[in-house]
């Protein structure tokens, strides 16, 4: 239920000018301080094997990090200057939840040189070393949101950080006024400013709500309009790259601008208090999936968005930022198919995009992908032939220094509270820890032992002070659900709103949640299929040969892999035949990292037979066809979950093995 909209409030200021202040509309749910949530278990594992990989390495050795131009250095890609802030967005909650004291620090020494640089006017940035350079608004953003996360942190830094914050604004809202500092790609990332703002407003307002608000007017002004760009009318149906683009900016559907963007109405909303711009965001995200989605949970996009055809592409920065901005809707929106959707996207499109150790990404993912290589020609209108290479990076550099935020993101948004802090809700479902204090000062500690989604058993110990509402999410696709409390008999859960509240006691109580899913079909293009259990989609793993195409000079771990398949995938399966198979570890710990080919403990197994299936472009998968026809014997396959999968398909061609017999 959508919380009522708050009034506009009269004050009367300085000479007696009447001006407004506004109330923001308030969230349905608040996101915990970052560091008060920790990964556990095969998750945290997961997060050691980022930090242990590329992202966690790109300070030592990649030039628009090591040497980046943000300080002080000569390395940038983009007049954006996007590539240091956006490594700072994602390393700084990585830093902090593995309590990695060297990422911290290589943090904190960004911040503190971005500050202690700052020019007279209040801009921060690359720009103060390079006069010559133009100054885009949009790749500040990236770096306020990796400031506020440190102050969530160590509020302390809040009286060094938030005075130069506020001369950033006043420049920002000077420069608005005089119409620089905007093109393009800022016209349509406005709505991270305006959230930049909004918790500014909320958090360390200091006298300054005038100015808060009119660069909020100003920056949503003279963007794109985004609730214009989702109407049904205007909304793109197919892929793109033939239609013609009714907006002046035809940046509009590009995919991570459009995974940005889809949070900019709800953004606006909070001091509009405009309901139907909180109604466009949603709308628009039904869209994006209906008419662009995959069955890993992402858009397709490469590029542009790129409709419903399971050989275009999905850019890794797609991902990333559709996680946030899901996470970032459920808090304001408070509709659980925004959840549903992040996790599918964590546990399946997330992992596919890059290599098991995370040393090398993809720049595009294909859900039937049978090669990744040099692909010339390619299946992607508007990028190049590299672009689905495993590597260092691939087609464009931004994926590389912005995918660190995927993980730690979903982890510090996977518990939020109710907006009175007084109970707790587990959005996320994995293995997490919690410490925080709730109102009343009821301090609560949280442990989620699980392998989830690679099981359907969590068992979560609280302790709290005193007792309070406890909410555990209870996804869409569960049917059979049940709870137990303390050792008590299971009862079937009783979501409302996606939600199963537990009164939980002062001291300790024990839930076990147990959330068995049924496999389930969804229908694809040509009358094809994917299959799920649950949260995984599952595909057929390609086995492959590894070719390394090149190696960086200074660090030998990062090197761009070529993938071609040595064995056959052109199957139609049998749905009547999948058969699910579960083979947990005997030491309860899943095998790291655990998003690589055969290491799952899940499958699922169905009949499959050979078809006639081409290649387009010698060098990718045609559609699926319809009405295949055998062309050999029925065999078994086996499915394992999409995320393991490097070579893939997860789209397919169906036909009956009664038939055949």
């Amino acid at each position: 239920m959508i919380t009522p909209l708050a009034a506009l409030i009269p004050l009367v200021i300085g000479g007696g000018v009447v001006a407004q202040t506004v109330q923001l509309a308030p969230k349905q749910y608040h996101n915990l301080p970052l560091g008060k949530i920790k990964p556990a278990g095969w998750l945290h594992d997961q997060l050691m094997v980022q930090i242990n990989g590329l992202a966690g390495h790109e300070h030592d050795f990649y030039d628009y990090v090591a040497q980046s131009d943000w300080l002080g250095g000569d390395s940038y890609y983009s007049d954006l200057e996007e590539a240091g802030s956006y490594w700072f967005n994602g390393l700084v909650p990585n830093g902090v939840i593995m309590d990695d004291a060297t990422i911290m620090g290589q943090t904190q020494q960004f911040m503190d040189f971005v500050f202690a640089n700052q020019d007279s006017t209040g801009w921060i940035g690359p720009e103060v070393f390079d006069l010559s350079k133009p100054r885009y608004l949009w790749g500040r953003y990236p770096f306020l949101f990796g400031v506020m996360q440190m102050v969530e942190y160590n509020s302390s830094l809040a009286e060094v950080v938030i005075p130069p914050i506020y001369k950033f604004v006043n420049v920002a809202n000077s420069m608005l006024k005089n119409g620089t500092g905007f093109e393009p790609w800022t016209q349509t990332r406005w709505g991270d400013f305006v959230i930049a703002l909004e918790w500014l407003y909320e958090n360390y307002p200091n006298g300054n709500e005038d100015l808060l608000l009119s660069t909020m007017e100003l920056i949503q002004e003279n963007g794109v309009r985004w609730s214009e760009v989702f109407q049904p009318q205007y909304f793109p149906k197919t892929a793109t790259e033939n239609l013609t683009n009714p907006f002046n900016n035809v940046l509009t559907w590009h995919g991570v601008n459009f995974a940005e963007g889809l949070k900019a109405p709800a953004a606006s909303y909070r001091y509009t208090h405009n309901m139907t711009e909180l109604l466009s965001s949603s709308q628009g995200w039904d869209q994006v999936f209906e008419y662009h989605g995959r069955p890993s949970g992402i858009f397709a996009a490469d590029e542009y968005l790129a409709g419903l055809q399971a050989v275009r592409g999905t850019e890794l920065c797609d991902i990333v930022e559709t996680m946030f901005t899901g996470s970032y809707l459920y808090q304001v929106i408070g509709d659980p198919k925004f959840a549903d959707r992040v996790e599918r996207i964590a546990y399946n499109a997330l992992p596919a995009q890059l290599t098991g150790t995370m040393w090398s990404r993809q720049y595009l993912q294909q859900q039937n992908q049978v090669a990744a290589m040099n692909m010339t020609p390619d299946p992607f209108p508007t990028d190049d032939s590299y672009s689905n290479v495993f590597g260092l990076q691939p087609n464009y550099p931004c994926c590389t220094v912005n995918h660190p935020q995927g993980w730690p993101k979903f982890v510090t948004n996977s518990f939020v509270t109710t907006p009175d802090q007084a109970s707790l809700i587990h959005l996320y479902l994995g293995p997490f820890s919690v410490s925080t204090t709730l109102a009343n000062d009821n301090a609560v500690s949280v442990a989620v032992d699980t392998i989830y989604p690679f099981s359907d058993t969590l068992t979560t110990t609280i302790t709290a002070d005193k007792a309070f509402t406890y909410y555990v999410r209870i996804p869409s696709w569960v049917s059979k659900g049940t709870i137990a409390i303390n050792g008590g008999a299971e009862v079937p859960v009783a979501p409302n709103n996606g939600l199963h509240a537990v009164q939980v006691g002062a001291g300790t109580t024990t839930l076990v949640l147990n959330v068995p899913p049924e496999i389930t079909l969804e229908s694809r293009p040509e009358n094809s299929i994917a299959v799920h259990r649950g949260p995984l989609h599952y595909a057929f793993d390609i086995s492959r040969n590894q070719t390394v195409l090149t190696q960086n000079s200074m660090q030998p771990l990062a090197v761009d892999l070529q993938f071609l398949a040595t064995s056959s995938w052109q199957y139609a399966i049998d749905p009547s035949t999948l058969q699910f198979h579960s083979n947990p570890p005997a030491s309860g710990a899943l095998p790291s990292p655990i998003f690589d080919s055969g290491l799952p403990p899940l499958t699922i197994t169905a009949t499959a037979c050979l078809i006639e299936w081409g290649m387009a472009g010698h060098e990718w998968a045609d559609s699926p066809p319809e009405n295949a026809a055998c062309v050999g014997q029925p065999t078994e396959i086996t499915l394992w979950p999409y995320g393991a999968t490097k070579l893939r398909i997860g789209e397919f061609p169906v036909f009956s093995s009664n038939s055949t017999n």
